[in-house]
């Protein structure tokens, strides 16, 4: 017997959460009720192909087969002990995921906000310890139009007004230099520097791809200046633009790595810090953790995760794919299209602002069955699930050419 509450209509339950939830997000007016690999449906029964994924979050699609089985076994057995005690699951996560990303040592957390927060903690304290650094003046040096997160520390060193207005005073010890410019990089870099902190494609920004070049530049740089590369690949990362890591296209190793998102699978929030020995050897116990973090069900969802990922399938069927979208995009260009960025199967589409905002072109998509993100402006989106088809990326490309040419 369906329940009171899930049979309320779309309208019924959008009406209801307005007095009770927070409004810190403006979400597109559809109610999703059910899902399976790219498409979700609503509680109306209406089925939309999903071209955001969770941002990033559910690369490998909704309900994947494989990580299902994984939780629910797990599920059956053990969920959580805390770190007060040894689960049987963390330790093949910690060394898979080691092993995956080609560094030594796993920190894990549950949010990318908490990874990123993690690793401020672990670079201060690597910069006092190993790198000589006099107490609490040890500098980060991020990029112009990040976004990291929304703690009140990320939001310090964020650009966007909307994350910062409201909510000071902000966290010293931050540089914010132009995203993409090594030469400013290098200005701001000097012996109070700890790392750098970037990612390797600007997703919130509109999917902002650097220079070829770039991302080796940094490398080098933090290098020669004795701190630390941390690369935020929360989004970017784990089969999302063709490779496991964004930082392969320039085949870089930085000294930290941020993961999170795809890592839980859609199906529980599993966050990593991974990391040079030398780097989270700092750590003693104590110092920082997590209830939740490294829980045996995140590391049966994560052990799944990197697995997929060994077999190099999604790897490449992002690039495979992502052909298909910057081909479908190209001839977009003129007709509605301004520009784009793309890397794999993830694009940032500039529409014609005379045609509309992206919020409206969301909205206008959502009607035509297809689900995307608007960022900045008339800005949108696209990240479908590594699981989508050829057929299904060219009905979504079919869609945003009907909406912006009707």
């Amino acid at each position: 017997m369906t329940s009171p509450a899930l049979a309320r209509s779309s309208d019924e339950l959008i009406r209801a959460e307005e007095p009770v939830l927070a409004h810190n997000y403006h979400p597109l007016p559809v109610v999703v009720a059910r899902a399976e690999g790219t498409w979700v449906e609503d509680v109306e029964g209406r089925r939309y192909l999903d071209m955001l994924a969770g941002y990033s979050a559910l690369n490998f699609g909704h309900r994947n087969p494989v990580l299902i089985e994984a939780a629910h076994r797990q599920l059956d057995r053990l969920t959580l002990t805390s770190r007060a005690f040894h689960n049987d699951r963390l330790a093949r996560f910690a060394e898979s995921l080691a092993a995956l990303t080609g560094l030594d040592m796993v920190l894990p957390m549950n949010t990318g906000a908490e990874a990123v927060e993690s690793a401020v903690k672990v670079a201060r304290k690597w910069a006092y310890e190993v790198k000589g650094v006099p107490a609490d003046r040890a500098t980060i040096v991020v990029a112009d139009g990040n976004f990291h997160g929304r703690t009140t520390t990320i939001v310090s060193f964020s650009t966007d007004e909307t994350a910062r207005s409201g909510f000071g005073p902000f966290t010293p010890g931050f540089r914010v230099v132009p995203y993409n410019d090594l030469a400013a990089l290098e200005a701001a870099v000097d012996e109070t520097t700890a790392a750098v902190l970037i990612e390797p494609i600007q997703g919130e920004a509109g999917v902002v791809i650097p220079d070829e070049g770039y991302l080796g530049g940094v490398r080098d740089l933090t290098r020669r200046a004795g701190c630390l590369f941390i690369a935020d690949e929360i989004q970017s990362g784990l089969g999302r633009t063709g490779r496991t890591l964004a930082v392969e296209h320039e085949e870089v190793v930085p000294d930290v790595l941020l993961l999170g998102k795809a890592l839980g699978g859609g199906i529980v929030p599993v966050s990593a810090v991974v990391a040079r020995r030398e780097v989270l050897g700092v750590l003693r116990p104590g110092e920082h953790g997590s209830t939740f973090g490294g829980n045996p069900l995140a590391a049966a969802v994560g052990s799944a995760v990197v697995e997929l990922l060994e077999t190099g399938e999604f790897q490449r069927r992002a690039a495979e794919l992502g052909v298909v979208l910057r081909e479908g995009l190209t001839a977009l260009l003129g007709r509605g299209v301004l520009g784009f960025r793309s890397r794999g199967l993830w694009a940032g589409v500039d529409v014609d602002p005379e045609i509309g905002t992206g919020r409206e072109i969301s909205e206008r998509l959502m009607r035509e069955g297809v689900l995307v993100k608007d960022t900045h402006g008339s800005t949108i989106r696209l990240a479908p699930p590594l699981t989508i088809t050829e057929e299904e990326l060219r009905s979504a490309l079919g869609a945003l050419e009907k909406t912006l040419t009707a």
